[in-house]
C-alpha cells in the first residue's frame, strides 16, 4: 500500500526579545530536537515519535482487507483476460505437455472443501461465494453436524442456518438459499442430488461453476469448474483466452485431452492458487513457465 505523505506548512521562526526585566527572569532557548543519523547523501531528520511509529508499522504490517484482496485479485484477472487476447495458442503438444507435469507433480489432486457426500459438498460450494475455503470448512463443520441432510437443513431453518455461518459474508442470502435448495431437493429429488448440470442450475444459489464442482468432484464427470483462479491462470498462460468464465470454460474443453479432464480443474485452480497468483506469480517456481506465454515473469527473490 503506498503510504501517504502530508506537506508541513513552514513555521516563521521570529520571535519577541525575552523580557529581561528583573520581575521575570529570560526564558532559557528551547532545547534542540534529537536527530535520527543520516544515510550517506542524506541529511539527518528529526526522530519522529516512538508511539507515532509504532502505529505506523503495525498499520504497515496489518494484512490488506478481504475487499482490497478482492480488488486486486479483479484486477490481475482482468488484466491477464486483456493480455490474453493478444498472446499466441499453445499447440496441442504443449498442452499435454502442461497436463503430464500437473499429474507427475500430483496424480489425484483434491479440492479444498470438507465434505461427506454430495449433499454437503453441494451446500459447501454454495457457500464458498466470495469466502475462502478454510473460513466455510470452519463454519459448515458445525452446520453440518446439526443437518447433514436435505431433511434436517429444512428443518434448522433460515435463522438456524445462519447462527452457524454468520462468519461468512452474504450469511443471511447464503443461508436462505441453503434451506431453499434442500427444500427442492426434499419435494423433487427424494432427498438426493441430481447429477445434471441444467438440474443443478436451477437451485438456489447454483450457478454454472457449482454445479461443474459437484458434477466433478461428487459424480466424477469430466467437467471445468473455473473460478476466479483457473481464469487468471488460463488467460495469463495463454492457454485459453476469454473474456468471461465461460468462453474459458469451452475453450479448455476443447484443447484439454480426455485423459486430463477429469483432473483438470484442480490443477489450475491450486496452480492459480499457490503459485500463480494475482499480485506476484511465483515463476520462478512453476512447472510450465518454459511454456507460459506471459511476457511480464517474475524474477526469483534474491538470496
Amino acid at each position: 500500500m503506498t503510504p501517504h505523505y502530508s506537506s508541513q506548512m513552514a513555521r516563521d521562526d521570529k520571535k519577541s526579545p525575552p523580557d529581561t526585566s528583573p520581575r521575570k527572569p529570560a526564558p532559557k532557548p528551547a532545547p534542540k530536537r534529537a536527530t535520527a543519523p543520516a544515510e550517506p547523501g542524506r541529511k539527518a531528520k528529526p526522530a519522529g515519535n516512538k508511539a507515532a511509529a509504532g502505529k505506523t508499522a503495525a498499520r504497515e504490517a496489518t494484512p490488506a482487507a478481504p475487499e482490497m484482496v478482492k480488488r486486486r485479485r479483479a484486477v490481475a484477472n482482468a488484466a491477464a483476460a486483456l493480455a490474453g487476447r493478444d498472446i499466441a495458442p499453445w499447440t496441442p503438444a504443449e498442452v499435454a505437455e502442461a497436463f503430464s507435469r500437473f499429474e507427475a507433480a500430483d496424480p489425484e489432486p483434491k479440492g479444498e472443501l470438507d465434505y461427506v457426500d454430495p449433499f454437503t459438498l453441494l451446500v459447501a460450494v454454495v457457500l464458498s461465494a466470495q469466502a475462502t475455503d478454510v473460513g466455510v470448512n470452519k463454519a459448515a463443520r458445525t452446520l453440518f453436524a446439526a443437518a447433514p441432510t436435505p431433511e434436517a437443513m429444512v428443518a434448522l431453518g433460515e435463522e438456524g442456518v445462519a447462527g452457524h455461518i454468520r462468519t461468512l459474508g452474504l450469511y443471511r442470502g447464503k443461508a436462505r438459499n441453503v434451506v431453499e435448495l434442500s427444500r427442492r431437493l426434499v419435494a423433487e429429488f427424494g432427498g438426493a442430488v441430481p447429477a445434471d448440470r441444467a438440474i443443478l442450475e436451477t437451485l438456489p444459489g447454483v450457478g454454472r461453476k457449482t454445479a461443474n464442482v459437484v458434477l466433478n468432484i461428487a459424480f466424477g464427470l469430466p467437467t471445468i469448474a473455473v473460478d476466479t483462479h483457473l481464469f487468471r491462470v488460463a488467460n495469463r498462460t495463454g492457454l485459453s483466452a476469454g473474456k468471461n468464465p465461460l468462453e474459458v470454460e469451452l475453450g479448455l474443453e476443447r484443447m484439454i485431452p480426455n485423459r486430463f479432464k477429469l483432473h483438470a480443474h484442480h490443477w489450475l485452480i491450486l496452480h492459480g492458487r499457490y503459485v500463480c497468483k494475482a499480485r506476484a506469480p511465483e515463476c520462478w517456481r512453476c512447472l510450465i513457465a518454459d511454456l507460459c506465454r506471459w511476457p511480464s515473469k517474475t524474477a526469483a527473490p534474491a538470496a
